[in-house]
């Protein structure tokens, strides 16, 4: 049964390759070396793109204005887009300065940031990022000019769980965001490749977006924007210490929707991106080489099933005709590597022992995610609100 070994280490190969890229950057994922600090002198925009959140606007709007940073050298605008509430009013007795569009056509958070990107004031050196459920830490200005003033011209925050301790499925989404948020991220900045833009807590020269315009509209616009930056030579650079913290939903339909979302949008990304920027990768150019391979790893959950079964077909296979040592050998160093890559992301996701008894649970979460995947509807890039929580616990410190 020698040809049957070497087909199933044949269909093993690309998930190895993928779960090798896993562990490779958490081989890299140790905490980041700070930045010299320097007087500040980067002047920013803060924009809030925002879609009928009036009741929660005010908040992250007064979190904003908090920021240790010199409070002439920054604003915050609230763009209200296609809102049918009162969240411009809102924002605006909250102390922001707010930028209100309507568009039945274009629809959406790509629009919404374009729309402000081409707005900017002449006197503002970059732009942020930041969606309206969502704290921040208050070095945050000061991790982007730090990066900026050194050459940077795309900067990404670490972006991480509001309410990660409210249940056990935000306590598994705080992992899986520390392993994709975390671990990539810092192993793909030592790697001096793009560390990736996540939609949150992002930062944008003023320069940067008159050279590449924000013309990304699909669900995942910031990947896409990413992916773009790159193609135009610019990398994006990671901030470690800085964090912004984003609302995360608990109950399943919610959650559902918001992922199904986000990886039609993905998957869409790869037809369209990861052949162009494997050939031009492979030219010579390791930032696009690095995008992808990112966008041609599948989501976690189909990557780990894909490995444990076929570490179960090799082991039963083996048993049975006393085979398979090489397709054995192929799956297990893929769960090996993905195991790692998961506690790694368990490690800094601050959610301590229940989060590791959560991990338990991962399996009805993969189960569910296979799911949502066989039934998921077409992506749209229409600005669909996720449900907020109807109570949100205290601000991580």
């Amino acid at each position: 049964m020698a040809w049957a070994d070497l087909g199933l280490s044949a269909l093993g190969i690309p998930v190895l390759a993928c779960a090798g890229y896993l562990f490779l950057l958490t081989l890299l994922s140790a905490k980041l070396p700070l930045p010299a600090r320097a007087t500040p002198k980067t002047r920013f925009r803060v924009l809030i793109p925002a879609h009928n959140e009036a009741l929660g606007i005010r908040s992250t709007i007064e979190n904003l204005r908090a920021l240790d940073y010199p409070v002439e050298l920054f604003d915050v605008l609230v763009i209200a887009d296609n809102c049918v509430d009162d969240t411009a009013a809102q924002a605006s007795a909250a102390g922001a300065l707010v930028l209100t569009r309507t568009n039945d056509v274009e629809r959406g958070k790509g629009y919404a940031l374009h729309y402000a990107f081409d707005r900017l004031p002449a006197n503002v050196d970059a732009a942020v990022v930041i969606d309206a459920d969502t704290v921040v830490s208050p070095n945050l200005l000061r991790a982007f000019a730090a990066r900026l003033e050194s050459g940077a011209c795309a900067v990404q925050a670490d972006y991480a769980v509001r309410n990660a301790m409210a249940a056990w499925r935000t306590r598994l989404i705080a992992i899986a965001f520390g392993a994709f948020h975390v671990v990539r991220s810092r192993g793909r900045e030592r790697l001096g490749v793009s560390a990736g833009l996540r939609g949150n807590g992002m930062c944008f020269s003023a320069r940067v977006l008159r050279e590449v315009p924000h013309e990304a509209y699909s669900i995942v616009e910031d990947v896409e924007y990413g992916i773009r930056l790159a193609e135009a030579g610019h990398r994006v650079y990671y901030a470690d210490e800085a964090h912004v913290y984003g609302e995360m939903v608990t109950n399943a339909k919610a959650a559902e929707s918001q992922r199904e979302r986000w990886e039609g949008g993905r998957a869409a990304l790869t037809r369209k991106y990861a052949s162009r920027l494997l050939r031009r990768g492979l030219a010579g150019n390791r930032v696009l080489l690095d995008l992808g391979i990112d966008v041609l790893v599948p989501p976690l959950s189909r990557l780990a099933v894909a490995a444990a079964l076929g570490l179960v077909i090799a082991v039963v296979g083996g048993l049975v005709t006393g085979g398979f040592r090489v397709s054995g050998t192929v799956f297990g160093a893929s769960v090996a590597a993905i195991a790692i890559y998961v506690l790694r992301g368990w490690m800094v996701s601050g959610t301590g022992a229940q989060g590791l008894l959560d991990l338990a649970l991962a399996p009805a979460y993969v189960v569910w995610k296979i799911a949502l995947r066989l039934r998921r509807r077409p992506a749209t890039s229409a600005w669909v609100r996720t449900s907020r929580e109807a109570e949100r616990p205290e601000t991580p410190s």
